[in-house]
């Protein structure tokens, strides 16, 4: 009987998780397409070629009910909503390798840091087709005591079936993001006081001008930022970029 309930209630669950989270978005890639699993601020589920990718899980083990177990997971930085060890240690990460750079390393159970591959920025890795590249994401100006130090932290750039995705990580508009080049996919965050305003990165967005990019990361210190004037603001510039507005902050609680 106990059995029986505690299947019922993960069913409950997993359901709840389902109906909360946005639909996921599928990009065509020369091998099969590429899914997009928006879950929760800077967290994604991204799978290709039978390949499940985690970034930044965070806030609880439910938001990623009925999701594949991971094969590989991107941690940008090491503040609580990037690398969040109560959700990371209740995942499955049987079979998971971690790609993180050294500050978030030195932060890891033992457990996880045996399973992890530390990237410092410019640095790439490419296993099962899938190259991850670490680039910089920093404030600006660059002052010692930023909450975010360049160095510190990765962005990601991944190529997989001939698409380039770019995550953004917790940045401002920074040059290293300027200079991107032949991106298929963004994921730029947006929220004061802790990374850029929408104008910033319109602006960067428009200089490196991905084919297509999601505003994610824009739950700021006094709300949500203006994704809505974000898109305007990119399409007023330049009209052939894709801005794809997701909810990035569903109810799982």
């Amino acid at each position: 009987m106990k059995r029986i309930s505690a299947l019922y209630f993960f069913c409950i669950l997993t359901a709840f998780a389902f109906a909360q989270r946005p639909a996921a978005d599928e990009i065509k890639t020369s091998k099969g397409s590429l899914t997009i699993q928006p879950v929760l601020h800077a967290a994604m589920v991204l799978t290709w070629d039978k390949k499940t990718i985690y970034v930044d899980p965070y806030d609880n083990e439910k938001a990623f009910a009925g999701l594949a177990a991971p094969d590989y997971i991107l941690i940008t930085d090491i503040h609580p909503d990037h690398l969040d060890l109560k959700t990371l240690n209740k995942l499955e990460t049987a079979k998971a390798k971690l790609i993180v750079p050294v500050a978030v390393a030195e932060k890891l159970p033992d457990e996880l840091k045996t399973k992890s591959l530390v990237l410092t920025n410019g640095q790439s890795f490419t296993e099962n087709g899938i190259t991850f590249t670490a680039i910089a994401m920093y404030n600006l100006p660059e002052e010692k005591d930023a909450m975010h130090v360049k160095g510190r932290g990765n962005g990601y750039v991944l190529n997989m079936g001939g698409k380039n995705i770019y995550i953004s990580g917790d940045t401002e508009d920074i040059t290293e993001m300027r200079l991107l080049k032949n991106i298929d996919l963004a994921f730029v965050c947006m929220n004061l006081p802790y990374t850029m305003d929408i104008h910033q990165a319109s602006s960067a967005v428009l200089e490196f001008k991905p084919a297509i990019v999601y505003p994610y990361h824009y739950r700021g210190k006094d709300g949500m930022s203006d994704t809505e004037a974000f898109k305007k603001l990119v399409n007023a510039g330049n009209k052939d970029i894709d801005v794809r507005l997701r909810n990035w902050y569903p109810e799982y609680k």
